[in-house]
C-alpha cells in the first residue's frame, strides 16, 4: 500500500498493490499493520455500502461529540467525486475542501480522520460504494452540510439540473451554522 498525504492534515488517498494476471486481479484493501507502520491507528467497527445512480450526491455528513467518525472509502463499482470539509477550528484547512475521484478502475481509496463532514457525488452510470468507520452509527449526533453552500463553493462536477438529493440532505444547515470539531 502506499499512502499519499494531502495538504490537509490526518487526510490520505491510499493506493493498494495490485496483482493482476489472466484471471483478474487481488490487492489487500486494508491491513491494520501497514496502516500502523504509517502512525495510522484506527480500530473500524461498522462497515456502510451503497449503490447510487449518476447525479446522486450524498452528504455532507458528519457525527460529532463522543460518536465523531474517521472513515476508510472506496468505490467497489462505477465512479464518485469524493468530498471532506475540514471542521477542525485548530486546523491550517478548517473551512477548506478536498475531493478526489475515486473509481473500481483506480482502486484509491481515501482515509477521512474524524473531524470532517464527508460526501459524493455519483459520476458513473452506478456506483457502489464502501466505508469503514470506527465508531458506531449515532442518529443524535448526526448533523450535516449544505451541498451547496456559497462559503464552500464545491464543484461536485454534476450539473445541478442532474443533481438528485435526499430531502434530508436538502434541509441541511450551512457551514456558518453547524457544529465545529
Amino acid at each position: 500500500m502506499n499512502f499519499i498525504s494531502t495538504e490537509f492534515e490526518g487526510l490520505y488517498i491510499i493506493e493498494p498493490k495490485i496483482f493482476k494476471d489472466t484471471r483478474g486481479y487481488f490487492y489487500e484493501s486494508y491491513n491494520r499493520s501497514a496502516f500502523e507502520q504509517n502512525g495510522l491507528f484506527f480500530d473500524f467497527v461498522q462497515d456502510n455500502q451503497s449503490r447510487s445512480q449518476y447525479g446522486v450526491v450524498r452528504g455532507l455528513h458528519y457525527q460529532i461529540g463522543l460518536f465523531a467518525q474517521a472513515k476508510l472509502v472506496r468505490v467497489l463499482e462505477g465512479k464518485v467525486l469524493d468530498v471532506v470539509v475540514d471542521l477542525r477550528t485548530d486546523s491550517k484547512s478548517f473551512g477548506k475542501y478536498y475531493s478526489v475521484e475515486l473509481s473500481a478502475e483506480n482502486q484509491l481509496q481515501f482515509l477521512v480522520p474524524r473531524g470532517f463532514a464527508h460526501g459524493f457525488s455519483v459520476l458513473s452510470e452506478n456506483a457502489t460504494f464502501l466505508y469503514k468507520c470506527d465508531n458506531f452509527y449515532n442518529k443524535e449526533s448526526e448533523r450535516g452540510i449544505m451541498y451547496n453552500d456559497p462559503a464552500l463553493n464545491i464543484d461536485w462536477k454534476i450539473p445541478l439540473d442532474k443533481m438528485i438529493l435526499s430531502p434530508k440532505d436538502m434541509e441541511n444547515k450551512y457551514f456558518e451554522e453547524i457544529d465545529k470539531f
